[in-house]
């Protein structure tokens, strides 16, 4: 059963996280509670603020009560992988009595950022508009589309995000803009060591002023613990392929998942399912589309976990999928990536075409890698590999 059925006539954040504990898909954890509070209480002060907004008539009534008066912070929660924070801003998201809100990656909205600077600047060359400066109307329209902002992995990598982070914020924060973010280091570790790190330092205090800052550190990776006692290569590829298959993202996904895009020079690659660093697509999705290495390495680049339903036997008569099935088994074994797949036939089974041609070569290196990528050092090597990359040993870091 998925992991949101039954849970919609739950009120709170708190209701929903006892019915999954209650149902035995989650273990109670006090720091998972204590995050679960702390958004109900952010629920109800957007509400009140929500109130106080839709009637100018009686906002006088308001006028004394300070959440109304005052703007509302917002919550970041940062903490190690697999802790539950998607799962808990995914209930926030769905409860919050807010039709202007937007849930995202930190990464894509980044992206939307810079294309509508771009089309400012364009329209300013063509005097449609008459602001020289495009943070200031970029950051209206974003606080136009919605006040309330989800952000899932925020993180800071890119000096162009970097730079523009101070100004776009504060314009947003003082249009009353409220954000809920989740992230795997504490605000004072982002960018940590960027290009130019002391312009940055400006947007730690706009977000701390902004929003109160949680930790997560909850007793284990409840995700990684239930996705290890799972099969990572299932085959045949039937009914019980597919319930396992979905067994396997439940307990990755947290019950948490939403389809977004990765942007590559510029286009758009559609990912159907993404729960923090993991995404679910269908060979068709990957491999019958048209996409190539860059669409590749950018997917690999943004996931640690990438499922893969129904790989069918190839042979000549689909030449552009399977070559394009090589190359993204290439890049998913080259950047240390693990693999969750559903298939017709065994690895060394998956091509049947003509032996001895250039794709019957290539493919005998993908099966050897799709066998070496099942296996418990591989598995063993990503997981300390990942936990190494995923929580820094640094102060302040979760």
């Amino acid at each position: 059963m998925h992991l949101r059925e039954g849970l919609q006539t739950h009120a709170t954040v708190r209701q929903r996280y006892d019915h999954l504990v209650q149902g035995g898909t989650l273990q109670r954890d006090p720091a998972q509670e204590q995050v679960a509070d702390r958004l109900d209480r952010l629920i109800q002060e957007i509400a009140d603020k929500r109130i106080a907004r839709k009637s100018s008539a009686l906002g006088w009534l308001f006028a004394g009560r300070r959440q109304t008066r005052e703007p509302v912070k917002g919550l970041y929660i940062h903490g190690g992988v697999g802790r539950g924070k998607t799962m808990l801003m995914d209930f926030f998201f769905e409860l919050v009595p807010v039709r202007r809100k937007r849930r995202a990656h930190f990464n894509d909205f980044m992206a939307d950022v810079h294309d509508r600077i771009q089309k400012h600047r364009q329209a300013r060359k063509e005097g449609t508009v008459k602001e020289d400066d495009p943070i200031p109307p970029v950051a209206r329209a974003l606080a136009e589309e919605a006040w309330v902002l989800c952000f899932d992995e925020f993180t800071v990598t890119d000096i162009a995000d970097a730079m523009v982070l101070s100004r776009l914020f504060s314009a947003m924060f003082a249009s009353g803009v409220v954000l809920v973010a989740t992230s795997n280091v504490a605000p004072q570790d982002l960018y940590r060591d960027g290009l130019n790190r002391q312009l940055f330092l400006p947007f730690i205090g706009i977000l701390e002023r902004n929003a109160d800052v949680l930790a997560l550190d909850a007793r284990k990776d409840y995700r990684q613990d239930k996705l290890r006692r799972l099969p990572v290569y299932l085959v045949p590829d039937d009914a019980a392929a597919d319930r396992a298959m979905d067994e396997a993202w439940a307990a990755l996904a947290d019950g948490g998942a939403v389809s977004e895009t990765v942007t590559v020079k510029g286009r758009k690659v559609t990912v159907p399912r993404a729960a923090g660093r993991a995404a679910r697509f269908s060979f068709a999705d990957l491999c019958d589309a048209p996409l190539g290495a860059r669409d590749y390495l950018a997917i690999a680049e943004r996931f640690d976990t990438v499922f893969i339903d129904h790989v069918p036997v190839l042979d000549q008569t689909r030449r552009n999928p399977a070559k394009r099935f090589i190359l993204l088994i290439d890049t998913l074994y080259d950047t240390r990536k693990r693999l969750v797949v559903s298939a017709e036939a065994a690895p060394d089974k998956l091509y049947a075409g003509r032996a001895g041609t250039t794709e019957a070569f290539e493919f005998d290196r993908t099966a050897s890698r799709l066998i070496e990528m099942q296996s418990k050092d591989w598995l063993e090597a990503w997981e300390g590999g990942h936990a190494a990359r995923a929580i820094p040993e640094q102060p302040g870091a979760a």
